[in-house]
């Protein structure tokens, strides 16, 4: 049961909190910035790097090179340019999902 409320949680994150949040702060363009947000998933295309490419209960955060904390620190300063602010908001948090995600998943265990 708590494996499928943690699979709910991660997913939730990754698609419905993007768009709450480009609602709340991008109300003019928040569809256009609820895409780009969803768009910044492909930083997940580092997984392919991998070998084994999945191996369950892996926490991404510090493995693969887009989920370096190197790359979460240029992602954090990405914030401060207007021109790529949306999409730094996308990276971070999906950042911090799969940080929630392997603080649940050493939690549980797995």
């Amino acid at each position: 049961m708590l494996q499928i409320l943690q699979t709910i949680t991660h997913y939730s994150l990754h698609l419905l909190f993007p768009g709450a949040i480009a609602w709340s702060f991008f109300r003019e363009s928040w569809k256009k910035a609820w895409l780009i947000m969803l768009a910044t998933m492909l930083v997940d295309l580092d997984h392919l790097l991998a070998t084994p490419i999945f191996e369950a209960g892996r926490c991404s955060i510090g493995f693969h090179p887009l989920h370096s904390y190197y790359a979460i620190a240029i992602y954090f300063i990405m914030v401060f340019f207007p021109k790529v602010r949306i999409v730094a908001i996308g990276l971070l948090l999906h950042m911090l999902t799969d940080f929630q995600d392997c603080l649940w998943t050493s939690f549980l265990g797995q």
